[in-house]
């Protein structure tokens, strides 16, 4: 329809209100420009601290120079120089360089330095020469053991090149003995007789059930090895579990009771392919340590390995408990 009065044909409502809309934008953007100042004067009225727009900080990494532990020790760091070019805070005092460590022979006592000295570095002495030079430079005030060490050039990781024997030292091992003996019925009373310091069956099985080991030597009868099965684990790392290589199994107990009175030694390598062993007391004298140690060495050439190829000695030393290493000629 047409307005008589205007002569215009009336909007539709949602056209008038479409049109109604569009004005007051344009009318709010006119007001937005009339007030919105240059930006120089912009400048000039917002205040200078809120003139500076710090971007946001970037996420810190997990390590290296950008962590949050690096960069807060740099700003600790960057701040305690300069209290110091201030004057507030003294420089600190430059480290001392680190002494190198001294070598065995200087952390060694003044005792042994000085019996260390009697011993030419790099000579290879003959064996009856440093068996007495072992007993002049023994530095306890005890009766020591003089040792023997032999390297050899085998794998004890294989079953064939596991070096091991037993002898009877000539002058003996300067040791008193505890030898038991597990046996039963007349052997018990053989053994007794033979010089064995402990003998019989339920009372060595109630020492070992209470873990008490008051012996150096375990002998066992064959018979009665079974029962002792259960104590390999207390008996073996002390070197005690009865062996027939080693003679401690056996029929003949007073034999076996005189050679381990008499100074029957066993020997075998260890894991590094080295023998220890104690060959006497330096009481002893350079002339019984030489028997001792030449029976051993005999024993140990004779047990060569036939698998074994290259060299099987590689070196001999002997020393006393506490005292320095001489090199033996081989």
């Amino acid at each position: 329809m047409v307005d008589k009065k205007t002569g215009v044909k009336p909007k539709a409502p949602k056209a008038q209100k479409l049109e109604t809309s569009k004005k007051k934008l344009v009318n709010s953007k006119v007001k937005t420009e009339k007030v919105k100042p240059e930006p120089e004067e912009a400048e000039r009225l917002i205040p200078n601290s809120e003139l500076l727009v710090t971007a946001e900080p970037k996420a810190a990494a997990k390590a290296g120079r950008r962590s949050a532990k690096a960069i807060k020790e740099a700003e600790e760091e960057r701040a305690r120089q300069e209290r110091i070019r201030a004057g507030k805070v003294a420089p600190e005092a430059p480290k001392e360089a680190k002494k190198p460590p001294r070598s065995r022979l200087e952390r060694a006592g003044k005792k042994y330095r000085e019996m260390a000295k009697l011993v030419e570095k790099g000579r290879l002495y003959p064996l009856a020469e440093a068996l007495d030079l072992a007993t002049k430079t023994s530095t306890t005030k005890f009766d020591a053991t003089v040792e023997l060490h032999v390297n050899l050039g085998v794998d004890p990781t294989q079953a064939d090149q596991n070096v091991r024997d037993n002898v009877t030292l000539p002058a003996g091992t300067g040791k008193t003995l505890r030898v038991a003996v597990f046996a039963e019925g007349d052997e018990v009373t053989k053994a007794k007789a033979a010089g064995a310091d402990i003998a019989g069956e339920a009372d060595l099985l109630a020492k070992l059930d209470k873990e008490e080991i008051d012996f150096d030597v375990l002998i066992s009868s064959p018979n009665l090895m079974a029962r002792l099965g259960k104590y390999a684990k207390l008996l073996g790392p002390k070197g005690l579990m009865p062996n027939p290589k080693s003679g401690t199994i056996t029929t003949d107990i007073p034999k076996a009771i005189k050679e381990a009175k008499a100074g029957r030694v066993e020997y075998r390598v260890d894991q590094a392919g080295i023998v220890h062993l104690g060959i006497g007391k330096v009481s002893f004298g350079p002339e019984k340590l030489h028997q001792n140690a030449d029976l051993i060495l005999s024993s140990i050439r004779g047990a060569k390995p036939a698998s074994l190829k290259g060299t099987y000695i590689n070196s001999i030393y002997v020393s006393s408990t506490m005292g320095p290493s001489i090199k033996v000629a081989v």
